[in-house]
C-alpha cells in the first residue's frame, strides 16, 4: 500500500517529469552533436581511379579528404600500365563520407611465377589443360623417337630444358617434346 501511495505521489510524479524533460533534452543535444560532426546530408563522389598511377591517386584523394589504402595484388593485367590501379572499392562515382578509406588494388610489374607440374611420361591430351589451367601456353610441340606415342619427353622454356618444380612466369610459352610412337630402330 506505501508503494502505491508513493507511486501517486506528487514528489514521484515531479521526478518523473523532470527525468523525461531531461532525457528529452539529452536526447536533442546528443542528436545535434551527431548532425553537426558526421556532416548529416554531405557526401563526396569518389573519383575514377583505374588506371593512374598511385602518386597521381594521392594527390586526387587527399584534396578530397579521402584515405586511401593499397591491397596486394598477384593479378597482372596487361590492358594497365605498371603499378597503377586496376580495380577500386568503393567504385568510381559512388558518394561516401569525408575521411572515408578506398581499397585500391595496384598493378603488379608482371604475371606472377608459377610451379611446373611433373607432366612427363604423361600424354599430351593430360599435359596441355594442366598447363593451361596453371596459366601456360603451348608453344611449339616436336616429336622425337620415344614407344610412348604423344608422351611428354621433356619440357622446354626458351630452348632451355625445364624441370618439374622449376618456377616460370604465368602465360609462358612452353614447347614440348613428344615421342612419335617409334622405337627408332631402323629394319633393313
Amino acid at each position: 500500500m506505501k508503494i502505491l501511495r508513493f507511486v501517486f505521489s506528487k514528489v514521484f510524479l515531479l521526478q518523473l517529469i523532470f527525468a523525461t524533460i531531461l532525457l528529452m533534452l539529452l536526447s536533442y543535444g546528443v542528436l545535434k552533436w551527431l548532425d553537426r560532426t558526421t556532416n548529416h546530408g554531405e557526401f563526396i563522389e569518389v573519383p575514377v581511379l583505374i588506371g593512374k598511377t598511385l602518386d597521381v591517386t594521392k594527390k586526387e584523394t587527399q584534396n578530397l579528404k579521402l584515405q586511401i589504402v593499397v591491397q596486394d595484388s598477384a593479378n597482372y593485367n596487361p590492358n594497365y600500365p605498371i603499378y597503377s590501379v586496376i580495380e577500386q572499392s568503393p567504385m568510381a562515382k559512388s558518394l561516401v563520407k569525408e575521411q572515408r578509406k578506398i581499397y585500391l588494388t595496384l598493378n603488379p610489374s608482371g604475371y606472377r611465377n608459377v610451379g611446373m607440374p611433373n607432366i612427363i611420361r604423361r600424354t599430351f591430351r593430360q599435359a596441355k589443360p594442366t598447363l593451361e589451367a596453371l596459366g601456360f601456353e603451348i608453344g611449339n610441340i616436336s616429336y622425337s623417337d620415344d614407344i610412348g606415342k604423344d608422351e611428354v619427353l621433356k619440357i622446354q622454356y626458351k630452348g632451355k630444358k625445364i624441370t618439374p618444380g622449376m618456377l616460370l612466369r604465368k602465360k609462358s610459352k612452353i614447347d614440348l617434346v613428344l615421342g612419335n610412337g617409334s622405337r627408332g630402330i631402323q629394319i633393313p
